[in-house]
């Protein structure tokens, strides 16, 4: 059983930067992909992006990519997310998820379909103007 653990959100002005830890607390993640999804206030959860088993491979949604960087460290069972030139309408609650990712499956597949087995309690991001 993989716990997760997300870390690293607070308030920051507009156009600062802010580091999103998620810490596997237990289980081997170097098999799993990960991802990082927000959820705001009445909307739906959305995915932000999403990173191969080995790292290698990273997919960003369309409104992130420039911004944002997801990373991973196996060694340190540690998924990261840097967050930069960070905008008011960024402001919610951000989740990271891991799971398997079947063969042929996208990582653009794999974080739209939001239903990964596990997921961290969130972290909130709150970016004033």
């Amino acid at each position: 059983q993989v716990q997760l653990v997300e870390s690293g959100g607070g308030a920051v002005q507009a156009g600062g930067s802010l580091r999103l830890s998620c810490a596997a607390s237990r289980g081997i993640i170097s098999s799993l992909s990960m991802g990082w999804y927000r959820q705001a206030p009445g909307n739906e959860r959305e995915g932000v992006a999403a990173i191969s088993e080995g790292g290698s491979s990273t997919y960003y949604s369309a409104s992130f990519e420039g911004r944002f960087t997801i990373s991973r460290d196996n060694a340190k069972r540690t998924l990261y997310l840097q967050m930069d030139s960070l905008k008011p309408e960024d402001t919610a609650m951000y989740y990271c998820a891991a799971d398997y990712r079947p063969y042929g499956v996208s990582l653009s597949d794999w974080l739209v379909r939001k239903e990964q087995n596990y997921w961290g309690h969130g972290t909130q991001v709150t970016v004033s103007s």
